[in-house]
């Protein structure tokens, strides 16, 4: 096998979401394997702490951008920014989104409960913060002929996750976003330019901690219920996704494109009995 079809020396890859716990894990990963990593980001102290914490690694290797994915012209000058400072863009990771108490249904609330207004801004973020990006930033690699996109799917897309409509219908989105845009830049760009998803399962980060932990670590009624519908019985960790972000990123996934795997512990092929 030629194990260079796997190497990243030398990519840059842009990561939106790259300061939060999955997508700071990636970030460091894709550094410690030799890649140059542009951050965007609203928080400049967020990503300025990020940055210093990955430069340590490997010094110069990681810049960022205080860019709303949510803006269009911020991004076209990203987009520029990008052209001119480093004269190409290997890859793009979609990180961004996550979810606001307002769309999550409490346990004894209903569908008549749901808070519309912030149902809508989860659904913005977590699909319009995915396709503003990869729309703009794509112009890069339709120009070079070459290019990985990598986008953040979910267990929400393909079945009915309870409590989370705004997050799930965001997430269902994506995937046909992912195909969709898989189908356009293919046909009618490169063949070297792929759009993948990644459907993670459950992971414990900030966001989430409080659904599914209690403050002493134990689990809540929803943590149980998902580790009794997960065949590996455990939640991931952060860095479990690294691998698949990897190849879909390097020249091993190179005839892949329009594709969502599912990196879950098995929670998707368990029918529960």
């Amino acid at each position: 096998m030629n194990m260079d079809q796997f190497s990243i020396q030398d990519k840059i890859f842009a990561l939106s979401g790259g300061t939060g716990t999955l997508g700071g894990s990636i970030a460091q990963y894709l550094v410690e394997n030799g890649a140059t990593v542009l951050l965007l980001g609203r928080s400049l102290d967020k990503l300025e702490a990020k940055q210093s914490e990955l430069n340590a690694i490997k010094e110069n290797s990681t810049h960022f951008f205080v860019v709303d994915v949510m803006s269009e012209d911020a991004l076209v000058g990203l987009k520029n920014e990008i052209k001119s400072n480093f004269g190409r863009l290997d890859g793009l990771v979609n990180l961004a989104g996550g979810n606001i108490p307002g769309a999550t249904l409490k346990p004894d609330q209903s569908i008549h409960d749901i808070e519309v207004g912030d149902t809508r801004k989860v659904v913005d973020i977590n699909l319009f913060g995915t396709v503003i990006p990869t729309i703009i930033l794509s112009e890069l690699m339709a120009e070079q002929k070459f290019g990985a996109i990598v986008n953040i799917s979910s267990m929400a897309s393909k079945q009915s996750i309870s409590r989370v409509l705004g997050y799930s219908m965001a997430k269902a989105g994506v995937d046909i976003f992912t195909k969709w845009m898989a189908n356009e830049m293919a046909s009618k760009f490169s063949n070297n330019i792929r759009v993948n998803a990644i459907a993670p399962g459950f992971f414990i980060g900030n966001q989430n901690r409080r659904l599914l932990t209690n403050e002493d670590g134990s689990y809540t009624e929803r943590g149980n219920s998902i580790i009794k519908n997960t065949p590996m019985a455990r939640f991931g960790d952060a860095s479990e996704l690294n691998g698949m972000v990897h190849y879909l990123l390097s020249d091993a996934s190179s005839f892949v494109t329009g594709s969502i795997f599912d990196v879950d512990g098995g929670f998707s092929s368990f029918s529960g009995v």
